[in-house]
């Protein structure tokens, strides 16, 4: 079975975007955890400092609907309302393709030692 992502679209406020950004990332995303999601990430955007993109990587949409409508993500909406925008937008997303680069860097060789000239 194919894993799905959300993608949940969230604005901060005025003057509000680090400290939301800051519970997304403290509060909202590691919750999904606990549902069954595989994976999480919350980005900002730099030509938008309210703009927070959180994405929860789950086998099954079920579990999307529990984690979001769970006690977590209740208190998480509550707590910070009117410190993010209404309606928060989200779009469910089946993975097409992924990879990543697991191989550690190669290490770059010495430059070798110069040889003196003979004579010299």
């Amino acid at each position: 079975m194919a894993q799905g992502v959300m993608h949940i679209q969230w604005y901060a406020t005025v003057l509000r975007g680090d400290m939301f950004a800051d519970g997304v990332a403290r509060m909202a995303a590691p919750a999904a955890l606990e549902y069954g999601a595989t994976r999480y990430a919350v980005h900002r955007s730099r030509d938008d400092r309210y703009r927070i993109l959180q994405q929860v990587w789950f086998e099954d949409k079920d579990d999307w609907y529990r984690y979001w409508e769970g006690p977590e993500m209740r208190e998480f909406r509550a707590r910070f309302s009117g410190k993010y925008q209404v309606p928060i937008t989200y779009v469910w997303h089946d993975e097409y393709a992924a990879a990543e680069h697991t191989e550690p860097a190669a290490a770059q060789p010495e430059a070798p030692e110069p040889v003196p000239a003979a004579g010299r």
